[in-house]
């Protein structure tokens, strides 16, 4: 029974991981249609049928281009860099329920590669040390605008990691636990968890903009302004390191607003009609990536749409409205449960 488990589990880590892949290279393509239906153009269409072969010729394109590693660069930090950055980037999604659990041959095999009863501090921890892939990348290029695009990014998610936490804490409040198997649990039927935190769910929407980089939060690789950002001096696959992870932590970060405030895998009045346990997880998993790529798209429609903020504009929003709003949400949260009698 255990190398059974084991070998599920293996299963479910590689699954886990080539989709998580393919799903940030096809948002490459995702991201071109969108900007084209949005500003009324075509997008790519010669490599393949629609064009759904664009992705794989960038990443040829990326492969093939040529290696450059400056001279007066720190050659280890270099390379480490997009290493480190990639590899939080793939590792976030190990605490992730991707569904209910298979029963076979009368064991029960839950959809989660681990499943640690402190998931949140997890995914925290992981994407806190993505920060230091983003810092070394831009030091050790040597170069004064790498330089500045890593102070910036760097600057940019400590702060907003402060009111994203600030905002989980409400949630944790309300479902009694840092795990994220139990926070989707308990939001069975209609008991999602954004019908009891819309501003923390709004606090933590922003905060994934900012986390992820992505308009009109993307001011540590604003071309305007910094030739290219903290990945300036990159080239080839390296470069492809640092554009993937982005496009990596959409799909998590839509992935866990998906799960913390929208009922994960649960799915509304499913269970009339449907009530064989297996293929009600297997439903379930369907409509939480239906969730997840809804809100990919939303990432992409708020990047097409709203301009760039300010550097002075982005840090003000995140220490002087995004923190406040956080401690007051804390605060009318625990009021709530007070008087309702869910706390002494």
């Amino acid at each position: 029974m255990i190398s059974t488990a084991l070998f599920i589990k293996i299963i479910l880590i590689i699954a886990v991981f080539s989709i998580s892949l393919l799903v940030a290279m096809y948002s490459t393509y995702a991201e071109r249609k969108v900007a084209a239906f949005m500003q009324d153009r075509l997008g790519p269409n010669r490599a393949g049928p629609f064009g759904i072969l664009q992705p794989l010729a960038d990443g040829l394109k990326m492969f093939m281009k040529e290696e450059i590693i400056p001279d007066v660069s720190n050659k280890f930090l270099f390379i480490l860099g997009p290493s480190l950055t990639m590899l939080t980037a793939c590792m976030t999604s190990a605490v992730i329920p991707w569904g209910k659990g298979l029963t076979i041959n009368g064991v029960f095999y839950p959809l989660q590669a681990a499943d640690v009863n402190i998931g949140i501090l997890y995914i925290f921890g992981v994407v806190s040390i993505g920060v230091y892939g983003i810092m070394i990348g831009g030091w050790a290029s040597n170069n004064k605008y790498s330089l500045l695009g890593a102070l910036r990014a760097s600057s940019q998610m400590i702060s907003y990691e402060i009111a994203m936490g600030l905002a989980i804490i409400a949630l944790i409040m309300i479902n009694g636990t840092l795990s994220v198997s139990e926070i989707a649990a308990n939001q069975t039927g209609w008991h999602w968890n954004v019908m009891y935190q819309p501003l923390g769910l709004l606090i933590f929407i922003i905060c994934a903009f900012a986390e992820t980089n992505r308009a009109p939060f993307d001011l540590p690789e604003c071309e305007t302004e910094l030739v290219g950002g903290y990945h300036t001096e990159y080239s080839s696959m390296k470069l492809g390191f640092y554009l993937f992870a982005e496009y990596i932590n959409m799909f998590i970060s839509s992935t866990v607003i998906a799960t913390l405030y929208f009922g994960g895998y649960n799915m509304p009045f499913i269970g009339r009609f449907v009530h064989a346990p297996n293929w009600l997880s297997i439903l379930g998993t369907g409509f939480l990536f239906a969730k997840i790529f809804f809100f990919i798209f939303f990432f992409m429609w708020v990047r097409w749409t709203i301009p760039r903020f300010r550097y002075d504009q982005l840090m003000n929003l995140g220490w002087k409205v995004l923190i406040p709003l956080s401690i007051i949400n804390i605060f009318l949260t625990g009021m709530v449960m007070w008087w309702m009698g869910k706390i002494g």
